[in-house]
């Protein structure tokens, strides 16, 4: 159930909280006054889109919050999912802000939320009707989901099992597609992925070549200057030249004097041992690079093939990927699906035995979710021409079609269509033949009130769907609304005397000027000014007692209604 409503910066609206109780809560005032600002609002607060000029002139930054009180321990299980703190006195607040650029920000019980994730949530909390609404009842394709809903717990169940099928014979369709589908486009396909394994093959990669190959090609590339140079080295380390001993020969006689010289003082001792460590270390080194010198040998066809090596490694990554790991990774896909054709013939007998199965599950499925709509439809149709004959509608048929359709969808086998003949001895129309306003808002009005029962929705709001109903069927409405507020909570806007005689609580919604602007307040109001606005909606450009007289008639049928 809404509790408060807060909105501030929101049109005309300054600042106005309002809150609201259960039963039938009516909202009034002068055409222009901001009466559907509020339920604007609300459904701002619950996902919907606004426009910039729903920010108030000259503000930063508007905002609406919703306090809801919610009974129903699955909504707080909802909240958990989506990683939402549900508050242990059962309450929901819901806030959201729009900026002066356009952007918003979603909160549920403090936590930030996506837009997408409000609407999914709210859903559950709140069914709102207005006039714009009557294109989702004079849609036929709309009609079956507004049938499922008065179904029952069974009905939800067999379509849950029924989309799981029909989800899995969509699934089994798609594979035999691809098995046996365009036979030419199947041997294409396997033509390339066959070229391409057979040419990834031929290439015969590894992850460490590449690496090696380019070491390899950067020293074949300069060979005579390795050459070159490692020969210089080896000379000055090791052979020397005629007028200049190596780097061992010069070494080596330092060793020499400084073993004579640690014989005479051992404290040259270390000195001798560690110089005659390195005269070792440096002979090595220098064997090293004379043999290093003496192997190499400029061969040109060892480096063309190099690069022919490493043209195939690149020409791989280019078709394949963009590394040698991700060209033996491709190996592998395109190997499994190879491997998926070939098996393919038996793979077929496999999946089409599947499908088999599983449309004889959706079939199943099917012909129960028909025969459970074809209860309700008629169960409900008994129920509408009962709530119409109430509305003065006292010739009314209402008809749910319930027929099959030409190919499967997610929701079955069934089109539904809601049929209606308003007055006696007309033949059923679709409810988009209906031609008067009155008429439609009272089918509305009537399939709310059979909802009510088949619903866990706390809170109807009906804004201004009094279009073409007054007198006496006025009065029949505001009854039908009533009797649908002792189980539901209702917020309606109303023109209607008669409605707003019904309320169990009664807003007045009036524009005022402050500091040279004009801004909208709400007013809640008591029993007296209750019946003063009554009387003011009567028509009369000024309230006489004849008109609260009438008023007070209108409130007292309200008394009768509710000790009946």
């Amino acid at each position: 159930m809404l509790e408060n409503l807060h909105i501030k910066n929101v049109a005309l609206i300054e600042e106005c909280q309002v809150s609201f109780d259960g039963g039938l809560n009516i909202l009034t005032g002068e055409t222009g006054a901001g009466k559907s600002m509020l339920i604007d609002s609300l459904q701002f607060a619950l996902g919907g889109r606004m426009g910039k000029d729903f920010l108030r002139k000259e503000q930063k930054l508007a905002l609406v919050e919703a306090l809801f009180s919610i009974k129903d321990s699955s909504f707080s299980n909802k909240l958990e999912e989506n990683g939402i703190e549900p508050e242990d006195d059962g309450t929901v607040l819901i806030s959201r802000t729009l900026n002066d650029a356009g952007k918003s920000v979603c909160r549920m019980n403090g936590s930030i939320v996506t837009v997408s994730m409000l609407k999914e949530l709210a859903v559950d909390l709140i069914d709102i009707y207005g006039q714009h609404e009557h294109q989702s009842l004079l849609n036929p394709s709309k009609h079956i989901r507004l049938l499922d809903r008065f179904c029952g717990g069974e009905f939800h169940e067999v379509l849950e099992g029924y989309s799981k099928s029909y989800e899995k014979r969509k699934e089994l369709d798609k594979q035999l597609e691809e098995l046996v589908g365009n036979e030419a486009q199947r041997e294409q396909r396997l033509d390339i992925l066959n070229f391409q394994k057979d040419e990834i093959e031929l290439a015969a990669l590894s992850v460490q070549e590449e690496e090696e190959l380019v070491e390899k090609k950067k020293r074949l590339t300069h060979m005579e200057r390795l050459i070159r140079l490692t020969l210089e080295s080896a000379n000055l380390l090791y052979d020397g030249e005629d007028d200049m001993p190596s780097a061992c020969d010069n070494l080596s006689i330092a060793v020499s004097k400084l073993k004579e010289c640690s014989d005479l003082d051992s404290t040259l001792e270390e000195y001798y041992n560690d110089l005659e460590d390195v005269y070792a270390r440096l002979e090595d080194i220098s064997r090293g690079v004379k043999r290093y010198a003496q192997n190499l040998e400029d061969d040109p066809s060892e480096l063309e093939r190099v690069e022919e090596r490493l043209q195939t490694i690149y020409k791989m990554k280019r078709k394949y990927g963009g590394s040698v790991a991700a060209v033996l990774h491709f190996y592998e896909e395109i190997s499994k699906e190879l491997e998926f054709f070939s098996n393919s013939q038996e793979r077929v007998i496999q999946l089409t035995a599947e499908r088999e199965r599983e449309q004889l599950h959706l079939e199943t499925a099917a012909k129960h979710l028909t025969a459970l709509r074809e209860e309700a439809a008629e169960r409900v149709a008994k129920q509408l021409e009962a709530s119409l004959k109430d509305m003065e509608m006292k010739n009314a048929r209402f008809y749910i079609q319930v027929s099959p359709r030409d190919d499967w969808n997610a929701m079955g086998k069934d089109k539904v269509e809601f049929l209606i003949s308003a007055n006696k001895g007309e033949d059923l129309k679709p409810l988009a033949k209906i031609a008067s306003g009155g008429e439609m808002s009272r089918v509305m009005l009537a399939l709310k009130a059979v909802l009510v029962d088949a619903d866990e929705i706390e809170t109807f709001i009906f804004d201004e769907i009094d279009t073409g109903v007054s007198g006496r069927t006025a009065a029949k409405v505001g009854k039908k609304m009533s009797l649908i507020g002792e189980k539901r909570q209702i917020l309606c806007v109303t023109h209607l005397p008669q409605i707003a005689a019904m309320a169990d609580k009664h807003f007045l919604i009036e524009k005022e000027t402050k500091n040279d602007q004009t801004i909208t307040i709400v007013k809640s109001l008591d029993e007296d000014a209750s019946i003063a606005e009554v009387a003011r909606l009567m028509g009369s450009t000024t309230v006489t007692k004849a008109t609260l007289t009438a008023a007070q008639e209108l409130r007292a049928g309200k008394r009768m209604l509710e000790n009946e």
